[in-house]
């Protein structure tokens, strides 16, 4: 089975990415996706969080048992089967920065597609030691660059002609 999951940053109205997923995958497996996905450094504790509808912590994974189990021995299949829709990515454990990976649904397959897959995006990967999520994308409209075709905006001139 294949399972569609939004990813968004808690604050942040620019960031999403929606991926699809197979149900047998780990944790672990898509910790290492979301690694490359999103430019990581590899060499940093991360963990999942599990959570209800009410966003209620029911279980925590990490590299090692936390005592709801490891990453690699937790599938997502087994995620959703323990009520758990929600995932929290915490990639700082120590700043509780996470990603919210929120389960959209079941999806058919795509022949000769390569799972996990990304298959939407928005807005630039978080800096993974920042303390804030800041993409200035969304304060600049493309489409009102204030300037004509000369480069100058429209209040300024060129030097010598003022």
């Amino acid at each position: 089975m294949i399972y569609k999951y939004k990813a968004t940053i808690p604050a942040s109205k620019v960031f999403l990415r929606e991926y699809e997923i197979k149900g047998e995958t780990s944790l672990y497996a898509l910790h290492d996706f979301l690694l490359n996905d999103l430019c990581f450094a590899p060499d940093q504790m991360v963990m999942f969080r599990g959570l209800d509808e009410k966003e209620n912590v029911k279980s925590e994974y990490g590299l090692f048992d936390m005592g709801d189990g490891p990453m690699d021995s937790v599938s997502l299949e087994k995620t959703l089967a323990r009520g758990e829709e929600i995932l929290l990515y915490v990639y700082d454990i120590h700043k509780d920065k996470y990603i919210k990976l929120t389960f959209m649904g079941e999806c058919d397959p795509v022949f000769r597609a390569s799972y996990p897959r990304l298959t939407a995006e928005k807005g630039r990967n978080p800096d993974q030691f920042s303390n804030t999520y800041d993409d200035f994308d969304q304060f600049i409209d493309p489409m009102d660059t204030g300037s004509d075709d000369s480069g100058y905006m429209e209040d300024e001139l060129p030097e010598g002609e003022e």
